[in-house]
Formats: C-alpha cells, sequence, structure tokens
C-alpha cells in the first residue's frame, strides 16, 4: 500500500512538473519575440507628423525586443503535449536584453566564419589603425540601430550591420572613382533599378533611410539568386552577372563553386575577408585592441513629416542642431533648400524632433528662401545669372556648375525665392528636376586640306563632326566629295586644330551653324556647342 502511493506520489510530482515546463515555455514563446520575428509594434523610427511630437525619451531597447507589460492580457497559444523525449531540447527565451548595440549584433552572427591568410592579413590592416577604426565606429552610430532593427525584422545575418564600415566607412557622402555613393556604395545605375532617385536637387543612394531599404532589397535579392551569403557579398560587390560567369566557368572545369573557389578580382577577393576581419574585431575588440564607442540600442533618430519646403539652414535651427548634424542625418539633400514634394520626411536626432515641431509651429515668416527656374534657351551662367537677380559665382556655387559650361534649356535651377512667391516646388520638379549642361567650346576656323577620295562624310568622320556640318561649313551637300587639295572649311576645338592633318590657316568670315562668325584672323571664336 506504501509502494502504491509512492508510486502515485512520484507521478503526482513529474506530470507537475511537466506542466510547469510547459507553462513556461509556452510564455517564453508567445510572449518575447525571437530576434528574427518581425517586429510586433511600430519601428520607433517611423514617421511623426510634426503636428503631434513623439515622446521625448526613447525607448530603452529595440521594439522588437520588448516584452508585453504586467498589465497586458497574455497571448496564449494553443497549447501543446510535450513529449516526454523533448523536453530537455526546449529552452526558455532569455529575457535579458542586450545591453548595446555592438551585443545585440554579435548575438545575431549567423554565417558561416572565413578562417585564411587573406582574413588575418585583414584583421592586421584594421589592428594597426586604432584611430580608423574609432573614425568609423563613432561615425556609424547615429545610422546602426536603424540598421539592425531592419535587418532583424528581415531575418538577416547581422554581419551585414557592418558593411557599410567596408563600403563606405558609414560615410553617407562617400563618392568612389566608379560614381558609387552613399553609405552602401550604390552605383547610379544599380541605385535606378532599386527606385533610389537621383536629381538635381536630391541624391537617395545617400538617404539613411532609402539606402538602407534598397541595399537590403538588393542584398535579399543576390542570397535568393545564389543561396549563399558569401557569394551574394561577392555579386554585391563585383554584380550578379560577373559572379555567375565566374561559378559556370567552374563548373565546366569541374571546379569547385564556393567564394574561396571563385576566380576573382583582388578587390572582390579579399571584400569577405574585410567583413569577416571587422566581425572578428566587433566580436573581440579586447583582442585586437579596439576601442568600441558605447551605442545604445535604441533609436538615434526620428522622421518627422514635412508639408512645406523649407531651408536646410532653418530647418536645423528650428531643431536646434548644428548645420553638420542635420546633414549628417538627412545627407541625400544635396541643395539649401528641402522640398517637401519630393523629401516629403527629415530625420531628426530622438530629442530634437519635438523641438523641431514646437518651433516650427511658433515661426512667422517665410520658410523658404529658395525655388526653382526652369532656363528657357541655352545661356552661358553669367547671362542666366543676371537675369534671376544673382551675381555669377552665387548662381555657379548654388547650381554645382563647373567653369566653362553653358546651360541648356529645360534645366531647373535653383534661384532666391520672392517674398510674393507662394507656390512651393511641384513634385513632378522635384522628383525629376535636372540640370544639363555643355561644354562652352572654343572653336577656331580652320581650313584642312583634303585628300584624294576624300568626301564630307570622311572628313566628318576624321575631324569627329557631323556630316551635315562639314556640308553647310563649305555650302554643299552631304554626299559631296573634294578634290585632292581642295580647301576644306571645319571648325574645331583649338587643341585639335594644331593636329590637323595637311596643315591649318585662319579662314575669314563663314557660317557656323547658322551663324555668320567676324573675321578671326586666327584668333578663337567661342561657340557654345547645341
Amino acid at each position: 500500500m506504501e509502494k502504491q502511493f509512492s508510486m502515485k506520489s512520484t507521478l503526482c510530482r513529474i506530470t507537475l512538473a511537466s506542466l510547469a515546463i510547459s507553462i513556461l515555455a509556452g510564455c517564453a514563446s508567445t510572449q518575447v519575440p525571437t530576434s528574427s520575428a518581425p517586429s510586433p509594434v511600430p519601428s520607433p523610427v517611423s514617421a511623426v507628423s510634426v503636428a503631434t511630437a513623439t515622446p521625448s525619451t526613447p525607448p530603452a531597447t529595440s521594439a522588437s525586443a520588448v516584452a508585453p507589460k504586467a498589465s497586458s492580457p497574455a497571448v496564449v497559444s494553443p497549447s501543446v503535449p510535450i513529449q516526454g523525449s523533448s523536453i530537455e531540447s526546449r529552452q526558455v527565451t532569455p529575457l535579458e536584453l542586450p545591453a548595446d548595440i555592438w551585443e545585440r549584433i554579435r548575438q545575431g552572427f549567423a554565417m558561416p566564419d572565413l578562417n585564411n591568410e587573406i582574413v588575418r592579413s585583414q584583421e592586421q590592416w584594421y589592428s594597426t589603425r586604432p584611430d580608423y577604426i574609432t573614425r568609423m565606429t563613432e561615425r556609424s552610430s547615429k545610422y546602426m540601430f536603424h540598421i539592425v532593427e531592419e535587418l532583424e525584422r528581415r531575418g538577416m545575418p547581422m554581419e551585414l550591420a557592418l558593411l557599410p564600415f567596408i563600403e563606405s566607412a558609414f560615410n553617407p557622402q562617400a563618392v568612389s572613382s566608379a560614381k558609387a555613393a552613399g553609405m552602401w556604395q550604390f552605383m547610379p545605375s544599380t541605385g535606378k533599378y532599386f527606385e533610389l532617385k537621383q536629381n538635381a536637387f536630391r541624391d537617395d543612394r545617400r538617404d539613411v533611410l532609402q539606402s538602407t531599404r534598397a541595399a537590403l532589397d538588393y542584398l535579399q535579392k543576390l542570397h535568393r539568386m545564389f543561396g549563399d551569403w558569401h557569394l551574394a557579398l561577392a555579386a554585391y560587390n563585383w554584380g550578379e552577372g560577373s559572379v555567375q560567369r565566374a561559378i559556370a566557368r567552374n563548373q565546366r572545369a569541374g571546379l569547385g563553386t564556393s567564394y574561396t573557389d571563385l576566380n576573382m578580382p583582388n578587390e572582390t577577393r579579399n571584400y569577405v575577408p574585410k567583413l569577416q576581419a571587422v566581425k572578428n574585431i566587433v566580436a573581440n575588440p579586447q583582442q585586437f585592441s579596439a576601442r568600441l564607442p558605447d551605442i545604445a540600442n535604441h533609436p538615434y533618430f526620428q522622421s518627422v513629416n514635412i508639408t512645406r519646403d523649407i531651408d536646410v539652414q532653418l530647418a536645423a535651427r528650428l531643431a536646434d542642431v548644428r548645420v553638420e548634424d542635420f546633414k549628417s542625418l538627412n545627407p541625400s539633400v544635396n541643395k539649401p533648400l528641402i522640398m517637401a514634394a519630393g523629401t516629403p520626411q527629415i530625420l531628426l536626432p530622438w530629442d530634437n524632433a519635438e523641438i523641431f515641431s514646437r518651433n516650427l509651429k511658433s515661426h512667422n515668416g517665410q520658410l523658404a528662401s529658395w525655388t526653382v527656374w526652369s532656363a528657357p534657351s541655352t545661356l552661358k551662367p553669367a547671362d542666366a545669372a543676371k537675369r534671376v537677380g544673382m551675381s555669377e559665382a552665387d548662381f555657379k556655387s548654388v547650381n554645382n556648375i563647373p567653369a566653362g559650361m553653358v546651360i541648356k534649356p529645360g534645366s531647373t535651377l535653383l534661384i532666391p525665392r520672392g517674398a510674393k512667391v507662394e507656390n512651393d516646388v511641384s513634385e513632378q520638379v522635384a522628383d525629376n528636376g535636372q540640370i544639363t549642361l555643355a561644354p562652352d567650346i572654343v572653336l577656331r576656323k580652320t581650313a584642312v586640306k583634303a585628300r584624294k577620295g576624300d568626301t564630307v562624310a570622311s572628313v566628318s568622320r576624321r575631324y569627329k563632326i557631323s556630316a551635315a556640318q562639314v556640308a553647310q561649313w563649305n555650302g554643299t551637300s552631304a554626299g559631296a566629295a573634294f578634290k585632292a587639295g581642295q580647301s576644306v572649311v571645319v571648325y574645331l576645338p583649338v587643341r585639335t586644330v594644331a593636329k590637323a592633318k595637311g596643315g591649318a590657316r585662319a579662314v575669314a568670315k563663314a557660317p557656323v551653324r547658322g551663324k555668320t562668325v567676324a573675321r578671326s584672323a586666327g584668333k578663337p571664336v567661342r561657340v557654345a556647342k547645341r
């Protein structure tokens, strides 16, 4: 009897213990999402209307990592029986949150490690440049939380949060020799493919939110294509077509097709090892005598809506931030004016968003001192500046017009906004405005001797000018032929004149593109290229 009672008591204790484990595991799995799950509440960096400012104190942790308050009703999932064999494998999600963003990144590392001599070499390069590491990591503090949030929301490896270290040293204004721009270094064509606007007034390749969205879209696309993060990164650097061709060559040769197997340029060969080296330093900074700045695990900035055009200088003043800091969060704006139709949101440090909203409401006076003007015809900068009441130097500076250029018709240019101008810049102009320039070429009227068998077409090819122009300058048809030794009139850039074969001499008074040029006596004639 005692033995039977003892067995029942033991069975009761086992049942109660199993039930307790089931309840704990169920609560942990339903109340605390894992790091790879989408955030159950809106991200704190979502758009905030200027009319309703958000609280000035940011949340202490990621929105995706915060458990519901005790007073909230618990979310209960359907009960699932726990098999005795699986009790030990069930883990309760830890409630302790990462102390800072670096720890959160470390917890999200998910790529296989590379361990070779190239990685060692890159580790050595970085570890011997502590000042460079400090500058990079301090610069990243404005952007890292947002990138980590986006990676976590998409379930992507957290190593990718370190990729801007390799691409641009986290400088959103970085431009490569190949014209790649921004923190994620998008080429113009790739940026357009991923809907990054690039026009006279803004370049979304530099925009913190838009470029991050596009970069992660692109990396996900590449990972779906290659099924491997190292190959996806190689394609991000080298181009997907180049990686596909390298894989195909190895397949034909019966060779391996992993990242380390492919024959690729040195830049791409070192690309993933660079990322691995930075990953190793972040994982264990003490080992490399590196100092990582403290980056809190909460948002640095938030988005604020704007509904009217506003000067950059005024926006920074209303937000009580330095212009340099304002530009570091809004680097896509490349003019002193923010056009609400094209850039309806600005980013501000968390506490300054409410300050901006409050100051904007109480501001009296003009918000924008600039507007846009469309050039009606081909104009020299000096002539255009005179029309809009600016000095040539200021006009060229604000519109980034280099020396020796003329402005083509239809170009959209920034000019002072009069006090009586009420309309803001239209969405069409804000999204598509372009400045089209052409060289203000110095041409010299030149006579060259025709060679045997020369025609209008052969002369035009030789001097890289149009056949129609050669025909017009010589009063003949586009299909005409010249006699050997005949004097042929052409207008050439000054540097080309000296290279003209058959000799050259000045010719008096001849038509140029429908106009008459006065007697030059060998002096250069300035003609705007149309």
